[in-house]
């Protein structure tokens, strides 16, 4: 009688935690972070509950490198817009180009991918976090990193004033992610896709032009 085969996959040190995020991450991409249980992970990686508590003591552990790994997710978004810009011939506006990105960016992923979103900002964090490589993008910036770059890059190009620097990461990020809730969790998510890119458009217009 033929001996049936396992499905039971064994993992290296370290690689069962990466396996069972992403199969989190899955979960979180389809139905939110209501969707990320610790069982359902070890379902899908094939594994003993016993393996995976040694990563994850529970589903709020899970839940919190999920959010990271979101997050990270953004910072990716982030960098691909700003990726697509052509350098100008003047600093000023490269550096102005580069700090629309970050809006554009942020917004295009909440609309985008939803779920991971909600995610990605659905556990209780504070600017401890900022640094966290787990939720950093290609470039090792997280996103409020990116945006503190891109603020930083205007300062030096002497398209923003030294004295109007100090804190214009929480104007701009409340100013975008305000917007971004709206679109996809409130009432502005009737709106067509055409008019929510140009709302997108004037609200980092305003931001620019308020700091």
């Amino acid at each position: 009688m033929a001996k049936r085969l396992s499905t039971r996959k064994t993992y290296r040190h370290g690689d069962l935690r990466h396996a069972l995020v992403k199969a989190g991450t899955d979960l979180a991409r389809k139905g939110g972070p209501g969707a990320v249980v610790l069982r359902e992970a070890t379902r899908r990686t094939g594994v003993s509950a016993a393996a995976a508590y040694r990563h994850f003591t529970d589903h709020h552990a899970l839940l919190e490198a999920v959010s990271a790994a979101a997050q990270s997710a953004v910072a990716n978004a982030i960098e691909a817009e700003q990726a697509r810009l052509a350098p100008a011939a003047d600093p000023r506006e490269t550096a102005r180009a580069r700090f629309r990105a970050v809006g554009a960016g942020y917004i295009r992923f909440a609309r985008k991918e939803p779920n991971l979103f909600r995610t990605a900002f659905s556990q209780s964090q504070d600017l401890r976090g900022v640094d966290d490589p787990t939720r950093a993008g290609a470039s090792g910036k997280t996103p409020f990193r990116l945006l503190s770059a891109a603020l930083d890059d205007l300062v030096a190009t002497g398209a923003l004033p030294p004295e109007r620097r100090a804190g214009a990461e929480f104007l701009a990020w409340s100013a975008v992610h305000g917007l971004a809730v709206l679109a996809i969790d409130g009432p502005l998510r009737s709106l067509d896709a055409s008019l929510t890119d140009a709302l997108t458009e004037r609200v980092i217009d305003m931001v620019q032009h308020g700091l």
